[in-house]
């Protein structure tokens, strides 16, 4: 039986009224998330992402959490170092029981947006040792805060603001135990050196001591400046240091949990200068995992002072901490 002429346009405009309303409604879903104002979404995507892609940029600030929770003590990649009253160290780490982040958003123009990010970080440092032969485990209440610093820059001017905003530049992370110890107060990471395929001059350098003032602009934007490391390469990394202690620090470069668990590779130190405070120099070399994932990912370098690792004492535990994006393209 076949509708009437005027009965089938009035079937089509509806359908066709329907299907504009219903792929209008999926598009604002896929691109907004709710109704937030531009500074709400900037604090959304620092803390939780812009997507699931390891290559975008965007992703770098949210891996922090995750990657310096240790969730308890875990191996060394490599052995350890002796000393009483701790006789010899088994496995140590980060056990992260709080987190707090503050967002300072300012306008620089209508098209830029700096965030000054303070993370404060609450758990505990957990030490499994032989004490007199028999095995201890140690528990240090911590608190630790990272700063970094960070820009969106304004790529659209829509009513969405996840159409409008990208990250633009990232700053290095710097940050230290404030309690039960001020980290910087007994020792300091004062610069980084990395060097690439047994080249006699660094590729990168970064001078600190506040490492969150080094920006890096993203690919996004065309910038170049975060550091490139790829599968297999060599690397030798130089820690430098100013301690207040006499015992050699602790010195490590922290990388993110994997399929084969969290990973932390001590430093040697290679040369020490002065009679308190005391210079020293730490060196490792390495060569990138032969599969690592590519993307962006950060780096963490870390400084602790001796007596936090090796001393049973809850109230000694002083450490500096500087992160460092970098990625892996092929």
């Amino acid at each position: 039986m076949e509708l009437p002429k005027r009965f089938k346009s009035l079937t089509v405009f509806f359908i066709l009224a329907a299907a504009t309303f219903f792929l209008s409604g999926c598009e604002k879903n896929a691109t907004e998330p709710g109704n937030m104002t531009d500074d709400e979404y900037i604090q959304t995507v620092i803390s939780s992402g812009y997507d699931n892609d390891y290559s975008n940029e965007d992703n770098l600030m949210k891996q922090e959490y995750e990657d310096l929770n240790d969730g308890g003590p875990y191996f060394d990649y490599e052995g350890g170092m002796n000393l009483s009253p701790i006789d010899s160290l088994y496995k140590w780490g980060r056990r992260i029981t709080g987190v707090n982040r503050n967002f300072n958003v300012t306008s620089e123009g209508d098209s830029l947006k700096k965030v000054v990010v303070t993370t404060t970080l609450s758990g505990n440092f957990i030490i499994l040792g032989y004490v007199n032969g028999a095995l201890d485990t140690i528990v240090k209440p911590y608190t630790e805060v990272l700063k970094r610093n960070v820009w969106f820059k304004r790529v659209n001017n829509t009513p969405y603001p996840a159409r409008n905003w990208r990250l633009y530049r990232v700053s290095g992370l710097d940050g230290e135990t404030t309690q039960p110890q001020t980290g910087s107060t007994l020792v300091q990471i004062t610069k980084l050196e990395i060097y690439l395929n047994n080249a006699a001059s660094p590729q990168y350098t970064f001078n600190g001591p506040d490492f969150s003032t080094i920006y890096f602009t993203t690919k996004f934007f065309g910038g170049s400046g975060i550091p490139q490391i790829d599968r297999n390469e060599q690397v030798k990394i130089k820690i430098f240091t100013t301690s207040q202690l006499a015992p050699v620090d602790y010195a490590a470069f922290h990388w993110a949990k994997n399929s084969f668990g969290f990973h932390r590779i001590p430093f040697s130190l290679e040369s020490e200068t002065g009679s308190g405070p005391y210079y020293r120099v730490f060196t490792k070399t390495f060569n990138i995992y032969g599969n690592h994932r590519l993307g962006a990912f950060n780096a963490y370098f870390s400084a602790s002072t001796r007596e936090s690792l090796y001393d049973n004492d809850v109230s000694k535990f002083a450490s500096d901490m500087v992160g460092i994006p970098f990625k892996v393209i092929k």
